[in-house]
């Protein structure tokens, strides 16, 4: 089981890169709330768990403890 983990990012919201990444806010929607949107309830938890793991799959190598804490942001909406 994965422990969550504390952001506290001092960023602004609009340049948080974890809880609201200015490249995914396109005309005033965020594109995680569109995705969701667009799906069941099911299917926006299986879209979360896949980017839930592909983080924490590749946080040694890519991103580090950004790519955790992205992860956990996922793992809070499931």
């Amino acid at each position: 089981m994965l422990t969550p983990l504390p952001i506290t990012s001092q960023a602004l919201p609009d340049t948080d890169p974890v809880n609201h990444p200015s490249h995914y806010a396109s005309g005033g929607i965020e594109c995680i709330d569109a995705i969701e949107a667009s799906m069941s309830p099911e299917e926006f938890q299986g879209y979360c768990k896949g980017n839930l793991i592909k983080y924490t799959w590749r946080y040694r190598d890519k991103g580090g403890v950004q790519d955790l804490r992205k992860a956990n942001w996922y793992l809070d909406r499931l």
